[in-house]
């Protein structure tokens, strides 16, 4: 398993964009609950060349099963809890709870703002009658968050959307 090291969850935090955005999705996996081997199925099979790279950067380090990572001795343990956005999600991971999330984050963060571009996400989401074309209106829609609020809360949002995907769909987007 592998997690996030200090240096992974600064990355993360706003204004500490050093890494590109595959780089950055894949410090949002290593949660250590996701394996190395479907870590590295990532990106059409260029996760194993990330992940080597964000080891070799010291942006991620391995786990072993139930046991935290050993500390070198000059640097300081590192908690074993990843910081994540939002409340935990205990359901099933399926096309139709990530439609609903953003049609709810659609309504809420644009409506009030701009009915013409919740208008366009909710007939997008309507149309996207597959996972690739769900998946292009959730990246779409993204971009405008981050936009609007910011890189921090565009990332909170992308975060939880892949917890809400089915497992295998990431896997084979880029």
């Amino acid at each position: 398993m592998l997690i996030k090291t200090e240096k992974g969850r600064l990355e993360l935090r706003p204004g500490h964009r050093s890494l590109g955005q595959r780089e950055r999705a894949m410090l949002l996996v290593a949660d250590g609950q996701q394996s190395e081997s479907k870590m590295a199925e990532l990106f059409q099979g260029d996760g194993r060349r990330l992940i080597d790279q964000l080891l070799a950067q010291g942006y991620l380090v391995r786990e072993a099963s139930g046991v935290g990572p050993s500390p070198s001795p000059e640097s300081p343990p590192q908690p074993r809890t990843p910081a994540s956005h939002g409340e935990q999600f205990a359901g099933t991971r399926s096309l139709a709870t990530a439609r609903m999330f953003l049609f709810d984050l659609s309504e809420r963060l644009f409506a009030p703002r701009d009915k013409a571009l919740a208008n366009r996400y909710r007939d997008a989401l309507r149309e996207a009658r597959d996972p690739e074309a769900m998946l292009a209106v959730g990246r779409a829609l993204i971009a405008d968050v981050e936009a609007l609020a910011g890189s921090e809360r565009a990332d909170g949002i992308s975060e939880r959307l892949a917890k809400l995907l089915p497992a295998g769909l990431l896997e084979n987007s880029a």
